[in-house]
């Protein structure tokens, strides 16, 4: 719909696979069947596995797919305004230098929704050095408020959550000076107005986090729709599929018209895998037609074979 803005944000710490290829199809066709506008961003603001190579990688990755955006961006090269956001957190007294290792947190605490270390607040009424948070030299955190808070979800998932107590507060600077996820995404996507978050369930359990920040940042809050992963037989136990295969198997192995026939099959939008284009897709799109079900499917050189779907 007119006015409408979607982004697909990958992270650049390793190469494509079959889950990263199925986000940008769905959040793309979404995109294209509303004519909203769509922004890739990729995410590298980890100084330690973030690689030029995969980010230009990832753009070639998706071309080949067969999708295109209207615009291209690096997340690390919005500091300013990264900067900018922590100094209106900091002028509202939320900003705390915080002293607690992640390995101590895991051991001693509770886990989070998301798997992470709830953080427990030990260094809450610390207060930020002299020269403010850019003197710090430890990691920073943002006080939350406490309180229920319900993101606009249009899947089935019901995301209300209080986030102080089910993260407790979150960092928002980590210890090497850049912006952690949380702040950055929601800095970048009121910087680019978007309007649609359309993104893989796994991402659910952060969203009122999310929306904790935006509000005492006082940020456009978008719609969001969750949709099911690809799953990988490990043993007895599903897991996520990310490391089995990259990109650069799949693309020695099947054309891009394969590779989107079988995410379309596996996504539940055509009844086989025979080999389509996006833009054939686009019509008769519908979220009403993707499966809610995680896909559980099995790479086994030089093919992908849909196993069926989790339960």
């Amino acid at each position: 719909m007119a006015g409408e803005v979607g982004r697909f944000a990958p992270s650049t710490t390793g190469p494509a696979h079959p889950g990263t290829l199925l986000a940008a199809l769905l959040c793309w066709l979404d995109a294209r069947s509303r004519g909203a506008r769509l922004l890739l961003r990729l995410e590298d603001l980890d100084r330690e596995r973030a690689r030029p190579a995969y980010a230009a990688q990832m753009v070639d990755d998706l071309a080949w797919l067969g999708l295109s955006f209207d615009a291209v961006e690096r997340q690390s090269e919005h500091g300013a305004r990264h900067a900018a956001a922590l100094d209106r957190l900091a002028d509202a007294d939320r900003l705390y230098p915080c002293a607690c290792s992640r390995s101590r947190l895991r051991e001693r605490g509770k886990s989070a929704p998301d798997g992470s270390a709830r953080y427990p607040g030990r260094c809450r009424d610390r207060a930020l050095p002299r020269g403010g948070w850019r003197a710090a030299d430890e990691p920073l955190r943002v006080r939350l408020d406490p309180g229920e808070l319900v993101p606009a979800e249009e899947g089935p998932l019901d995301l209300r959550q209080d986030p102080l107590a089910a993260f407790g507060d979150p960092v928002v600077r980590r210890r090497d000076g850049a912006a952690a996820y949380h702040l950055a995404s929601v800095v970048d996507d009121a910087a680019a107005r978007v309007t649609r978050v359309v993104r893989g369930r796994d991402l659910a359990p952060s969203t009122a986090l999310q929306l904790a920040l935006r509000r005492l940042l006082g940020l456009l809050e978008p719609r969001y729709r969750h949709h099911l992963l690809l799953l990988e037989e490990r043993g007895e136990k599903l897991a996520k599929l990310h490391g089995a295969v990259g990109a650069d198997a799949l693309r020695r192995a099947l054309g891009p018209r394969e590779m989107c026939g079988f995410l379309a099959r596996a996504a539940g939008l055509r009844p086989s895998a025979a080999p389509v284009a996006p833009a054939e897709l686009v019509s008769d799109f519908a979220w009403d037609r993707v499966e809610t079900r995680d896909a559980v499917i099995r790479w086994s050189a030089p093919a992908l074979a849909l196993v069926g779907y989790a339960a």
